[in-house]
């Protein structure tokens, strides 16, 4: 693996993950909220295999990439350009799991010329998006995160995630299980092994142990405007969410899946939220091969 950091032409720095075969596609991986850019050793191997070049990074603020104060999912494009200018690649594809889901549309949608695909992995909806009710279906951890965001201060949020912190991190892989479990359906628990539980607790915890920035920007930017419109979208989109989803219940993707163009959406009734990471990235990169 190539780990790196590369100066933005705003000055801030990202740091990145290089991994894969350096002459093969691109594919940019986002993470999720709260984690790190790091590359799962058997997404390397399998990005190795198919002749991928996979790139990860850690999102503004999280581990070692400069916060973005106020940024929104649509200024994820613009951080992800510059990356591939100084790595010398033109065109990518894109996915993103979870909370990365919506900075991987937000490629496919401002950077067109660019990103010949995108696929996203138990991404959440819009906060506002009409017809949907957003919490019905979160676990209580969500739910509660969620209503700190709308119903508190910054300092009352910020004060509410150094908690979160101190739960998620403080006695382990097996103490970020425990802190997890109202938010893990019986699916994603049988999917939490102990070595899962291991690079769970390592990703998170380089990108959300020591600092907040990054979390608490992914947090808001998810209940505020997006920064553009699904509409915008004229990529392929591959979309995959399963029905035993308890941090993005299964009708957000399937309110996204009805207002994406040409969406190839798979609703999985034996797929939660952490078991799509688990099991699906090997059938993800493939289907983005076929678009190049």
């Amino acid at each position: 693996m190539s780990e790196f950091d590369v100066t933005l032409p705003d000055g801030r720095t990202l740091h990145v993950y290089d991994e894969g075969d350096p002459n093969g596609h691109a594919i940019v991986f986002h993470h999720g909220t709260p984690a790190c850019g790091r590359l799962h050793p058997s997404d390397s191997e399998d990005a190795r295999a198919r002749g991928i070049r996979l790139i990860g990074f850690d999102r503004a603020g999280y581990g070692g990439s400069s916060a973005r104060v106020g940024r929104s999912f649509a200024d994820v494009a613009d951080d992800v350009a510059a990356l591939l200018d100084t790595l010398g690649a033109d065109r990518f594809a894109t996915w993103g799991h979870s909370g990365g889901g919506p900075h991987a549309l937000a490629c496919a949608a401002l950077l067109p010329d660019r990103c010949v695909a995108a696929a996203t992995l138990a991404s959440p909806a819009p906060y506002d998006a009409e017809g949907l009710d957003f919490l019905a279906g979160m676990g209580e951890l969500n739910v509660q995160e969620f209503q700190l965001l709308l119903e508190r201060s910054p300092e009352e949020l910020e004060s509410a995630i150094r908690q979160s912190q101190e739960e998620f991190f403080s006695a382990g892989p097996d103490g970020l299980r425990q802190a997890m479990l109202t938010v893990l359906s019986p699916l994603d628990q049988d999917v939490m092994t102990a070595e899962f539980a291991e690079w769970g607790f390592r990703i998170m915890s380089e990108g959300a142990a020591k600092r907040i920035e990054g979390w608490r920007d992914d947090d808001l930017a998810v209940v505020a405007p997006w920064g553009f419109e699904l509409s915008d979208i004229r990529v392929p989109v591959l979309l995959l969410h399963g029905t035993e989803d308890l941090m993005a219940p299964v009708a957000h993707g399937r309110w996204l899946a009805e207002r994406i163009a040409g969406v190839e959406a798979e609703i999985s009734e034996t797929e939660g939220h952490l078991t799509l990471l688990a099991h699906r990235v090997g059938d993800v990169h493939e289907w983005l091969l076929q678009h190049f």
